[in-house]
């Protein structure tokens, strides 16, 4: 049987003038639909830009990527645009929310351009911010605020949700809080959550942990005890 994600031989090299930096090489792995996978890494691994090539916001050197049966790095740039679009949800370390709309604003906005959105306001309720769907960024901690981005990705309904270092800009508390939504996210709508993040507790509440060092994987685990967030400490 075939993965949901399949990463076979994938190496990435930028090149500037004469310059040429391998920023990935022989990478290998699968993730399994469903499951809610951690790479993990240190600066400058690698994790980014393989989170950027599963997302259709890079292309690739070498190697074929897959997802849900389709070859991703077959696809042409419009084809690309597509499968952002509506394919894969994404989170990133700062919340990037335009900042003259509300909650409920943001949400919609990306529900606008699926074939089939979640209602808005179903999923500001289910991250927990019905009361504060008709404030405006300013008006949210930071928390709140990565939450109607995890909100607006969902709302796209998307095969995939993508988050890079989703609770980098957070404090302890807040950023536990995220990482139980998604955990929530993962088991409850059966989305398949992949989080990329250097911090090594978190691949404890993982279905598979990815590692990736010097621009490869040097190891991937299937977890078969993930915990609660709640246990984790760091």
């Amino acid at each position: 049987m075939v993965s949901f994600v399949c990463f076979e031989k994938v190496g990435k090299v930028y090149r500037s003038g004469e310059v040429e930096i391998e920023a990935l090489r022989d990478v290998n792995f699968v993730i399994e639909k469903g499951e809610f996978c951690v790479i993990v890494g240190a600066s400058g691994a690698g994790k980014t830009t393989i989170l950027n090539i599963l997302g259709g916001m890079d292309t690739l050197s070498d190697g074929k990527v897959t997802l849900d049966g389709q070859e991703v790095s077959a696809f042409s740039g419009r084809r690309l645009t597509e499968y952002r679009r509506y394919d894969v949800g994404f989170v990133f370390q700062f919340y990037n929310l335009v900042q003259n709309l509300t909650a409920l604003e943001n949400v919609e906005l990306a529900a606008q351009i699926c074939r089939e959105p979640l209602k808005a306001e179903e999923v500001l309720g289910q991250v927990g911010l019905i009361d504060r769907m008709n404030n405006f960024p300013a008006q949210l901690s930071g928390g709140e605020q990565q939450r109607v981005a995890i909100a607006r990705a969902l709302a796209k309904n998307p095969k995939l949700l993508l988050c890079d270092e989703p609770t980098g800009a957070l404090d302890y508390n807040t950023g536990k809080a995220v990482l139980k939504l998604l955990q929530s996210t993962c088991r409850d709508m059966g989305k398949t959550v992949v989080v990329i993040t250097h911090n090594q507790a978190l691949t404890a509440m993982a279905d598979r942990i990815i590692t990736v060092r010097n621009g490869t994987v040097a190891d991937m685990v299937r977890n078969e005890k993930p915990v609660d967030v709640d246990t984790l400490e760091w």
